[in-house]
């Protein structure tokens, strides 16, 4: 098994006034992905009902207040913010050294919603991918990462000579948005967390950007959990969903029966 949540929960400690109010973001969530065959798994809901939470317990942002996320058998807890990437000790089996981490990191990736604020503005696109290839070690010499960063451009629809030497403020809304996607595509995750990542393109470039997320799954064999409030983009590229409310799972399914046939109001 790929990656694995066991009654994952997530409660905050909400401020009112003087006291605190234990907020539940997200309760015993169970999932399981398997390594093969890639699946594309949509985590629909409303604002609030705790997609975002869910996304950053597997991306290791947050540490369930109970359950377990656990990736390849192995259990992921307090993963350190240090720059090295390398989880602190813990008295559970975690995951406690670089190598695993580094493993970790680079067969679960992620893409954002905000294709505007996540460059920094003072670097070209190129250094984008320079930095994820140094950091991963992908290639040997400059002739195979230039083979490796053209090869990935143009699985997402574009073109080295187009991109890489702009500046972020240089390209479209779309553009952002699949050099976001090819940046998680260049280390050939085994899954992608797609948390609302057309929920700030315009509308005509919506399908192009879906259309490569099935495309990565159909040829690279890439799971995604594609997080939305969007039942209709959920209904056009995903496998299974599960509809969060309040927290909780309401349904779930395969997209075509849970859409179609809703026991749920959302």
């Amino acid at each position: 098994m790929l990656l694995e949540l066991s009654n994952a929960t997530k409660i905050y400690q909400q401020r009112n006034g003087r006291t605190k109010q234990a907020v539940v973001a997200l309760q015993d969530f169970n999932l399981k992905i398997a390594h093969q065959p890639a699946k594309i798994i949509a985590i629909a809901g409303e604002s609030g009902s705790g997609k975002t939470t869910l996304a950053n317990l597997i991306l290791g942002f947050v540490q369930p207040t109970s359950g377990q996320v656990i990736y390849q058998g192995v259990q992921v807890s307090k993963i350190s913010k240090k720059d090295q990437g390398v989880a602190e000790e813990t008295e559970d089996i975690s995951i406690a050294n670089s190598k695993q981490m580094r493993d970790y990191r680079r067969n679960v990736q992620a893409i954002f919603q905000d294709p505007f604020g996540v460059y920094n503005p003072f670097y070209r696109i190129q250094h984008v991918f320079d930095l994820v290839i140094k950091n991963f070690g992908l290639s040997d010499n400059s002739d195979q990462a230039r083979q490796l960063v053209e090869s990935t451009l143009n699985a997402v629809g574009l073109r080295g000579r187009d991109v890489l030497r702009k500046y972020p403020h240089q390209l479209s809304g779309g553009q952002r948005q699949r050099i976001m996607m090819a940046r998680a595509y260049l280390v050939r995750p085994k899954l992608i967390v797609a948390d609302e990542p057309v929920s700030m393109i315009d509308a005509s470039l919506r399908a192009s950007i879906l259309d490569v997320m099935l495309r990565l799954k159909e040829e690279a064999g890439i799971s995604f959990l594609y997080i939305t409030h969007d039942l209709s983009t959920a209904y056009q590229i995903g496998d299974q969903i599960y509809i969060l409310y309040q927290g909780s799972v309401a349904e779930k399914g395969k997209v075509t029966k849970v859409i179609e046939r809703p026991h749920h109001p959302y």
